[in-house]
């Protein structure tokens, strides 16, 4: 693996960016966000030129033939992760991909196959699932000190006014589902420890194929249920929480996906009802440090590829029961 500094470009002067890559990546030794490109030049240049970014790549291509860049961040829309992965993974780079992966299962499979492949890491960017609160929650519900576990639940609802946001068109990987809701699955399988199947599904759409809302009812092999909602426009204009139910307990936890901004963690079981917080740095910081240590030899991640095919299965399957088409399938849509 890797043992030279970790010299990142990214794909797209995307909003996320700063928060995600370029801040964390100034707190972690021997990494250099080294090169940006973008569909517009004149904003790529100046995301480098606020960014101190110091080359900037009219086109995606350039960027990925950049032979002194050892890893991609692609942070472009969900239509694009796919192809952009894949190209960088060929280009012989390690990919840190926002989420969701892909459009689908299909293509996660298709993109962790290249990665085997190229030997490289292509790596599903859940900041959240290496944040101390997550993996804390984990750890109470898995040490049986609510005992076991019967009924999970996750919701994430946010207000997206701007009804021309990428996350509204289905062409580019939006939808409710996509963008929010694959958080919360993820949450769920990850904390159950098992994949689900889907029981039931409940869909509002804004436009024809896109979800603005989506609750699913899931169930487990041995019993176990769970239910998700999330939404970019709905009556919960904001709802961040989640819960994990045991037959002597329970777990509430409120802002399990950005929880450095704010959180609370509540635990009740038979030895009583107690509270928990952790520090204050970002999950970002977190998911780029355990990158870094993996490129390097370090173990492996959590939100790899294989991971982000089976969350990648339940979301098509939602949309299959809703009555949606699965994103990438229909170009046309």
């Amino acid at each position: 693996m890797q043992t030279s500094p970790l010299r990142i470009g990214v794909l797209g002067a995307a909003r996320i960016a700063p928060k995600a890559l370029i801040k964390p990546a100034q707190q972690i030794p021997g990494v250099t966000v080294a090169a940006i490109a973008a569909r517009d030049p004149a904003k790529a240049r100046a995301f480098a030129e606020r960014h101190a970014i110091p080359q900037v790549y009219d086109t995606y291509a350039a960027l990925v033939a950049d032979p002194t860049l050892n890893a991609i961040y692609n942070p472009l829309p969900n239509s694009l992760h796919a192809e952009w992965s894949i190209r960088a993974l060929r280009a012989g780079k390690h990919v840190l991909c926002e989420k969701p992966l892909a459009n689908n299962a299909d293509e996660a499979t298709h993109m962790a196959q290249t990665a085997q492949a190229c030997d490289r890491l292509l790596i599903e960017a859940f900041h959240n699932r290496y944040h101390p609160l997550v993996l804390r929650i984990k750890e109470i519900t898995d040490s049986g000190e609510i005992g076991p576990i019967r009924h999970l639940e996750a919701h994430f609802c946010i207000p997206l006014r701007r009804l021309d946001d990428i996350r509204y068109h289905y062409a580019l990987g939006g939808g409710a589902t996509m963008d929010l809701g694959c958080y919360t699955v993820n949450l769920i399988r990850y904390w159950a420890g098992a994949e689900p199947t889907v029981v039931r599904v409940d869909a509002r759409t804004l436009r024809p194929q896109v979800d603005r809302w989506m609750a699913a009812d899931l169930r487990f092999a041995d019993g176990r249920t769970a239910r998700m909602t999330c939404s970019l426009l709905s009556l919960h204009l904001l709802r961040i929480s989640a819960r994990v139910v045991g037959e002597q307990g329970e777990v509430r936890v409120l802002n399990p996906i950005v929880p450095h901004l704010f959180h609370r963690l509540s635990v009740t079981s038979p030895q009583g009802k107690r509270t928990e917080t952790f520090g204050p740095e970002p999950s970002y910081t977190y998911q780029l440090r355990a990158f870094v240590d993996a490129v390097q030899g370090g173990p492996p991640l959590p939100t790899a590829a294989q991971d982000a095919i089976a969350n990648m299965r339940v979301i098509d399957a939602i949309y299959e029961q809703a009555g949606l088409l699965v994103r990438g399938r229909d170009s046309s849509a």
